[in-house]
């Protein structure tokens, strides 16, 4: 794993080092533990079939660092420093990246405040840590959500846009609740009115309709994804309507195909939605839009089709 420290006294990162992967000390009192000042990101590295190492819009999560940083009080490594930590991450971990087309090399820099510090206020140390894992492909079950109506995922005004660590725990309470009912995941609604999708537990969510193709705005309450982000070019390019605005939860529901996207599942059909107990099913199967996004985004991170957009770095 790869280990970089800031202080307040040197004002800046060290120089950061690999080392063996294994346990970190902490203080009892540091900022993470006590007030979740925290971020972390989520990447991958793909072999490609001449064995090479491909890293997908490192850039892009690394900018997202800078901005989650910025909203949490902590310094951020610059983009050079966040690529060339999850580079030599990878290149530290080469032997653990999956053959082409059997998996990824999942990439997970967290940025903590490891200060000790009591009072409430931002640590005055930091660590910025990158670890990786070998993983296989998504489970390819059904995915199935069930909205949820009580608990909110997100508030206008607080980090729900970025990926500071506290947004995840308070969501597994109506998580674990959904997949004792059978279900995949759950969809939250915006907190203002109750009416409005937003996303997923750990992923975003697109509904289709004729050629238009929409997904909730991302201003503040729902996570900018990368993949995201690459799904909404990708779709243009293929000559749909891409919309980013606010989706109305009668209108998900009148949808004609809904997927989801995120780095762990990079793009995957929805087979129903449940909402009050009514169950609303979409098309599913090789010829949905979802199935062709899959194709071309995970042909591009693994090198099968030629990257014209510049996502992809070869690495080794």
């Amino acid at each position: 794993m790869y280990v970089m420290n800031f202080t307040q006294d040197d004002g800046k990162f060290s120089q950061g080092t690999i080392a063996r992967f294994g346990n970190i000390e902490l203080c009892p009192s540091s900022g993470i533990l006590n007030y979740g000042q925290g971020l972390f990101e989520g990447l991958k590295a793909y072999r490609k079939e001449d064995e090479g190492i491909l890293l997908f819009r490192p850039q892009e999560n690394a900018l997202r660092m800078k901005i989650g940083a910025d909203r949490m009080c902590m310094p951020s490594p610059t983009v050079e420093q966040f690529i060339d930590a999850v580079k030599k991450t990878v290149l530290a971990n080469k032997r653990w990246v999956p053959p082409h087309r059997k998996g990824s090399l999942y990439i997970r820099p967290l940025l903590m405040g490891t200060g000790q510090n009591l009072g409430v206020k931002p640590a005055s140390e930091y660590t910025f840590l990158v670890y990786a894992s070998p993983v296989g492909s998504y489970n390819k079950a059904e995915l199935n959500l069930m909205v949820e109506d009580k608990v909110h995922r997100a508030t206008p005004g607080g980090t729900g846009g970025v990926k500071a660590v506290t947004n995840y725990s308070p969501v597994y309470k109506p998580l674990t609740q959904a997949r004792a009912k059978g279900f995949s995941d759950v969809l939250f609604l915006d907190a203002l009115t109750g009416s409005n999708i937003e996303e997923g537990s750990a992923c975003n969510i697109f509904f289709l309709k004729g050629n238009v193709i929409s997904t909730p705005i991302a201003d503040g309450t729902i996570l900018p994804g990368i993949t995201r982000k690459s799904i909404m070019e990708l779709a243009s390019g293929f000559g749909y309507q891409v919309e980013e605005r606010v989706v109305p939860l009668e209108e998900a529901l009148d949808a004609e195909e809904v997927f989801c996207t995120g780095t762990a599942m990079v793009v995957k059909s929805v087979a129903s939605i449940t909402y009050q107990g009514k169950r609303i099913e979409y098309k599913l199967g090789a010829e949905t839009v979802a199935q062709k996004l899959h194709a071309t985004l995970t042909g591009i991170q693994t090198g099968g089709i030629e990257d014209k957009l510049g996502w992809t770095m070869a690495i080794a």
